[in-house]
């Protein structure tokens, strides 16, 4: 078997047209995804899976608005709108997406007091989702990354990956962006800073 795997980032209802945290055109990366599907032997999925009432919803905090920014005890956070909570049909995958093939499924985001973005830590880039573990206990050194969004999920898990010293690609055609003020630039740049190959 390969020594490479495809990670699938968040390409849930919520981050698609019509979903709470609809990413522009997210449905479009469907076809490219499964298209990179049929070609690894190894794909594993993340799923934004946040208990009700999660810190990061702009519902929970009075006088602030989605998309604005707060301080953490982890650090500066972004505000969403209530998106992909668990169980919801927001938090379910695409269905188009073709995605039984996957050895596994990681949920990210289910502690109520922090939230993560990387498909390896939480947002406090200490605590551990366990990807990393999974994939070197099975001796895998090469990912390949696609899904929503490019400036955050995507974004974090590939720099993420490189700091655990994989070997990481990023197929920007199987990618969209929130871009909140720049944020599609400003993540490119550290990717490609980072190593991390946009193809």
């Amino acid at each position: 078997m390969s020594k490479e795997a495809l990670i699938v980032i968040d390409v849930q209802n919520d981050f698609c047209p019509g979903g709470a945290l609809a990413v522009e055109n997210g449905d479009q990366v469907v076809p490219v995804i499964n298209g990179l599907i049929k070609r690894f032997d190894h794909v594993v999925l993340t799923q934004d899976w946040h208990p009700a009432g999660h810190s990061s919803f702009a519902s929970q905090h009075a006088g602030h608005d989605p998309f604005t920014t707060i301080e953490m005890p982890y650090g500066e956070q972004t505000l969403w709108p209530d998106h992909c909570v668990q169980g919801s049909d927001g938090a379910a995958f695409h269905a188009g997406l073709d995605w039984t093939k996957a050895e596994l499924v990681v949920r990210k985001g289910f502690r109520k007091a922090i939230d993560s973005y990387s498909a390896f830590f939480e947002n406090d880039h200490t605590t551990p989702t366990g990807l990393g573990g999974y994939l070197k206990e099975r001796g895998i050194s090469k990912v390949t990354m696609a899904g929503l969004a490019t400036d955050f999920c995507v974004g974090f898990s590939a720099l993420d990956a490189v700091k655990l010293g994989l070997s990481v690609t990023v197929v920007m055609e199987g990618c969209r962006a929130i871009d909140l003020g720049g944020s599609l630039a400003a993540m490119t740049e550290k990717m490609r800073a980072a190593g991390v190959n946009l193809v």
